[in-house]
């Protein structure tokens, strides 16, 4: 159906029917195809003035008549049924602009022969077109014969006019391309016909302009197969920096309408979304953001930000809260942490221990770091302190002074006797992004205290499911002090709980831990407190709280139970060792018996002529087929016992198709027949997608038909030369490795092809290519 309805065109109320359902659904559809008209007879107000061959003897007469819509026309009307003469009519010089493809709509009424009683008479015509680049043609150039003319199609009528019945016309839509000059000249051939030509319309179709994948793309007439219309990407949409990026494209197929899908790689840009499926992109609206390009839609401000501008790429943070340069866009906004809590010290010597606990509130982060300062505030001994300054590089820490992770530090290469004051910062990923000091908190310590040495000799002495019984050495005092009592902390070794230190005191060297979990390890810890403040912790030791009855009984189980799995996989490899030699065995014996394993078949080639009855041979390949569902539209060719026709074949409950028709001529032999079927009988046993496919057969009626799938592009080799270097590689090998799938598959069913070339090699409209076998090839 047309795209459009050409100037100067009028329908009828039927047909309007007919026409404006399909237009409907062409405007719905994003794709749809227009026509740009270069010549329409219906539209014309004066004679035609076209060429008569030949010139002294015109049997094509120029009248004046009414179309279906009663409305004046100019028409051509020729009946020579006596005479096989050949009488032309070309039209006038026809400039085909910038289309490479044309069309061209025939509407005419032709009588039927049987009428007539006419021995010459033709119920067909001949179209003809002649190429050149100017209006240079003259009543005697060009020469008046298919060369230098170009056939386009022998034209048969599917309504005939007879005497007393319904005046319907005839509509043929040809295709001429690829053009290549200027303009060119169309020639209607008539041998012994009588009919009317009432209209004539010549066009192009091209693609309407189109929006898809973010990309525009404009109103383009198709030049080949393989060209590629380019496009741009549309209002606030963007191609992706990069060396693979590349401006959208799409194929524009010669029948006007759009193909595959568009090769784009435009996206919506930051702050814009997608609508409308992938043809537009408008902006974020006000506290919604969009970061990249790309199809993902408009996303709400995080947390403790907000914008007030349509087609934001992010959303500022509200004053006091901050995104670090690390953090995403879409990641919400955060401050700087709190102060650290309670920071214990201990002094040894001239070495302090310092702990704390974490901030009440981290920022909302979880990149939590804490940073040691050191002052030195001179010496105690001599009243200096109070005024402050920074340690030198001689202080040393321990796992380090700043980007600490955990809440402790050890501090050495102090100076003896001397007051320093140590402050610790809590930081996070936007504390340098602030503009006050980070939260800190600090602590006084003096060196060279007396504290315990650490506690040693730490062991179990009893344990149950829920206790533990715990003694150690006291420890040895140098001086004046003594213990005046012991801290214990535990925590369980593993699990969600390790770590998760709990405290006890005990005025004695031992000490019993209660409310543990059973059957649990324990990390223990113990050091000692004089006046002169506590001393370090003991190193980790490691307790369990169940029973030594019950764990020497598990430990006998575990063992009972490992042993047990170890017999179970020795006997596992026996019995594997011996299926496996007995399996080879087995193989062996049917290897040198040679039979094959069962159920591989292997379907092979039946020659039909081995057949007793060649009929047989044809009922058992081949589909037999009713008459009345194949209806032939024209004739395309000539076999070796009859005409090759293109048809329609409509099977009840089957989708409508087309196919070509090969037909057996009136008076042949018996032997020709069976020469002719036995075709069908070999293509029948063919089923693969390069082999040409076998509709079916007609054998019960008159004439006898063999029908094939259709393929539109025809030959191989003449499809190549008529669009010559218009291929890609790609392309190309696509085709070499569809002959070369369908040879194989014929020489796996052993079949012996003989002729294998180009012009056997047909190709439908997807570029597939398939092999065609006739007894008739070449030897």
């Amino acid at each position: 159906m047309e795209g459009r309805l050409s100037p100067g065109r009028a329908s009828s109320p039927c047909g309007l029917r007919l026409i404006l359902l399909p237009l409907m659904l062409l405007l719905l559809s994003c794709c749809r195809a227009e026509e740009e008209v270069l010549m329409n007879t219906k539209s014309e107000t004066t004679d035609l003035r076209w060429t008569n061959h030949p010139a002294d003897n015109p049997e094509w007469e120029e009248m004046s008549g009414l179309d279906e819509e009663l409305n004046m026309v100019r028409t051509y009307q020729i009946c020579t049924p006596k005479s096989p003469s050949s009488n032309w009519l070309r039209t006038r010089w026809i400039p085909r602009r910038a289309a490479t493809t044309l069309y061209v709509e025939i509407r005419f009424t032709m009588m039927e022969c049987s009428g007539l009683n006419q021995r010459h008479c033709k119920e067909t015509f001949n179209l003809y077109y002649y190429q050149s680049d100017k209006d240079e043609a003259t009543p005697t150039h060009p020469a008046w014969m298919e060369n230098p003319y170009t056939k386009v199609a022998t034209v048969a009528a599917d309504h005939l006019l007879r005497p007393g019945g319904d005046r319907r016309s005839n509509i043929k839509l040809v295709r001429l391309g690829p053009l290549r000059g200027a303009g060119l000249y169309l020639a209607f051939q008539s041998q012994g016909t009588c009919m009317a030509l009432l209209s004539v319309r010549v066009f192009y179709r091209k693609c309407s302009s189109l929006r898809r994948a973010f990309a525009s793309f404009p109103e383009t007439i198709p030049h080949s197969l393989v060209e590629q219309a380019q496009g741009v990407c549309v209002e606030n949409a963007v191609t992706p920096p990069g060396e693979h990026s590349q401006p959208p494209s799409m194929l524009c197929g010669e029948d006007g309408q759009w193909v595959g899908q568009a090769t784009s790689s435009c996206a919506c840009r930051p702050g814009y979304e997608a609508v409308e499926s992938d043809v537009r992109c408008r902006a974020c609206p006000s506290d919604h953001f969009k970061a990249g390009p790309g199809p993902s839609g408009c996303r709400p401000c995080p947390t403790y930000s907000s914008t007030k501008i349509p087609g934001s790429a992010y959303c500022p943070c509200y004053s006091g809260y901050y995104r670090a340069d690390s953090d995403p866009p879409h990641a919400a906004c955060t401050r700087p942490p709190s102060a650290p809590r309670s920071i214990v010290s201990q002094v040894n010597d001239t070495t302090v221990t310092l702990e704390w606990s974490e901030p009440l509130d981290r920022g909302g982060r979880g990149d939590l770091t804490y940073r040691v300062l050191c002052s030195s505030c001179g010496t105690a001994s001599k009243g200096l302190a109070g005024s402050c300054s920074p340690c030198d590089d001689s202080v040393l820490y321990r796992p380090a002074q700043r980007s600490l992770t955990q809440r402790r530090v050890v501090v050495w290469g102090l100076h003896q006797y001397t007051q320093y004051t140590f402050i610790i910062q809590s930081l996070n990923g936007v504390s340098a992004l602030s503009q006050s000091e980070p939260a800190s908190d600090k602590v006084n310590v003096t060196t060279n205290r007396d504290v315990p040495a650490p506690v040693s000799g730490l062991k179990r002495t009893a344990s149950s499911e829920t206790s533990l019984t715990l003694e150690w050495d006291a420890p040895v005092l140098q001086n004046q002090y003594h213990i005046l009592d012991y801290q214990v902390r535990y925590s369980p070794k593993d699990g969600e709980e390790a770590g998760q230190w709990q405290y006890v005191s005990s005025r004695s060297s031992s000490v019993v831990l209660t409310g543990l979990h059973r059957a649990t390890q324990y990390q223990v810890q113990v050091r000692a407190r004089s006046q002169a403040g506590y001393g370090s912790f003991s190193g980790a030791n490691s307790f369990s709280t169940q029973p030594d009855g019950a764990r020497n009984s598990q430990l006998v189980v575990m063992a009972v139970l490992v042993s047990m799995g170890i017999l179970l996989l020795i006997a596992a490899a026996i019995v594997a060792v011996y299926c496996y030699r007995r399996r080879r065995t087995r193989s062996d014996i049917s290897d040198k018996s040679g039979h094959f394993p069962m159920g591989q078949t292997m379907k092979v080639y039946i020659d039909p002529f081995t057949y007793e009855d060649p009929n047989e041979a044809v009922r058992e390949f081949a589909k037999e087929i009713e008459a009345s569902f194949v209806k032939i539209e024209e004739v395309i060719g000539a076999g070796e016992f009859g005409e090759v026709c293109r048809g329609r074949l409509r099977i009840p409950g089957r989708k409508e198709n087309y196919v070509a028709i090969k037909t057996l001529k009136g008076g042949y032999t018996e032997k020709q027949r069976r020469d002719f079927l036995s075709e069908a009988s070999i293509m029948g046993q063919f089923q693969h997608p390069n082999i040409i496919h076998l509709e079916g057969v007609i054998t019960t009626s008159c004439p006898v038909m063999i029908l094939t799938e259709f393929m539109e592009n025809g030959a191989l080799d003449s499809f190549l030369r008529m669009n010559d270097g218009q291929f890609t590689a790609i392309q190309l090998v696509g085709m070499l490795r569809g002959i070369a799938a369908g040879m194989k598959y014929l020489s796996d069913m052993s079949f012996v092809h003989r002729d294998l070339a180009a012009r056997n090699i047909l190709v439908n409209s997807n570029l597939v290519c398939k092999v065609r076998w006739s007894p008739y090839l070449s030897p």
